[in-house]
């Protein structure tokens, strides 16, 4: 049978209609039927090959949802039907230190999505099964899939960071990362101080749940928030003055970076007096993903977003690099 999907034969090539053909559902593998798929920045880059991992051709889309429609024989715990979330990862080894640890997206012999395999801007895409997560019944299926990238992102340095609810976290950049990350602190209980670099956004920040909104392009934004983080969470894809950004943490705060800025340069010194520390992690492992669905569906949490037919992916994806995608874009699948 093959596949229907959109794909490009070249870096930074338009999205075309492509087919293509898998081979036996393996054993421990689920294929699901897409229906919705969000975009994320990281599928612009893969297409870009900006990090030099893509294979042509190429089909992006790691934010999928769609419902079971057929279960290797090892599967017990998926039904056919059932609808489920796929993200980045998409196999792992099971067997490491890192999965047996419970961090599985920090295997170093597993799969992703959209790394040496096809995507979900297709009708039909598979994964080991453990990362075809079932959702909540009153999570919303159309809106969800941003939650399996974006989401988990910024959910996994509240959980790796031991946040509590009586912590003030500074979140850097309000876009597709961004809001999701305020929406969840101030749900979380905390004080949430918003930063960026248009203004406008302060009453869009409000909105979401931040109790305060730096504009960061003012003269010395920062200097009255010395000492005061104890979490400062980038979601930015820039290179900041990361010697500021250091100054606003309390003793023992963490700088950490979600956003996939060039370079990081800062002074030791601050580090070691403070007992401060700089950090990244990439998406998170399925505990972190089933806590982070939950917690959605226990404080009615989703992302915002645009909807366009997959049919419209290259108009989206022009949209999405303009910067003016409020904040995440999803596709519905409309091959007939």
């Amino acid at each position: 049978m093959n596949i229907q999907a959109y794909g490009t034969h070249k870096p930074s090539g338009k999205l075309e209609p492509f087919q293509y053909r898998l081979g036996d559902l393996r054993p421990d593998e689920v294929e699901i039927d897409v229906e919705y798929c969000g975009i994320c920045h990281s599928d612009l880059s893969m297409i870009k090959n900006e990090w030099g991992l893509t294979k042509y051709p190429f089909v992006p889309g790691h934010e999928i949802i769609g419902k079971v429609a057929a279960i290797g024989n090892m599967v017990n715990h998926l039904e056919v039907g059932q609808y489920v979330g796929l993200g980045w990862r998409a196999r792992s080894c099971l067997v490491c230190d890192q999965c047996l640890s419970g961090y599985h997206n920090r295997c170093l012999k597993g799969e992703d999505v959209i790394v040496g395999r096809h995507g979900g801007y297709a009708d039909k895409v598979r994964c080991q099964a453990l990362f075809a997560f079932p959702l909540p019944k009153n999570v919303n299926i159309k809106s969800a899939g941003p939650l399996f990238c974006g989401g988990i992102t910024v959910f996994n340095p509240i959980i790796q960071n031991n946040i509590k609810s009586t912590d003030h976290v500074a979140v850097v950049g309000i876009g597709g990362l961004g809001h999701l990350a305020i929406k969840f602190l101030d749900a979380w209980g905390c004080e949430v101080t918003a930063v960026s670099t248009n203004p406008e956004k302060g009453r869009e920040a409000q909105k979401l749940g931040a109790d305060h909104f730096i504009n960061s392009t003012e003269s010395e934004p920062l200097k009255p928030y010395t000492n005061n983080f104890d979490m400062v969470l980038v979601t930015a894809n820039a290179d900041l003055d990361w010697d500021s950004y250091i100054g606003t943490l309390r003793p023992g705060g963490k700088l950490h970076i979600v956003g996939a800025a060039s370079q990081v340069k800062a002074s030791v010194f601050a580090l070691i007096s403070g007992e401060k520390s700089i950090g990244a992690s990439p998406g998170g492992g399925p505990a972190e993903i089933i806590k982070m669905l939950n917690f959605c569906s226990r404080f009615g949490i989703e992302p915002i977003i645009e909807e366009y037919p997959l049919s419209s992916v290259n108009e989206a994806m022009t949209h999405l690099e303009s910067g003016k995608a409020r904040y995440r874009i999803v596709l519905q699948n409309d091959f007939k």
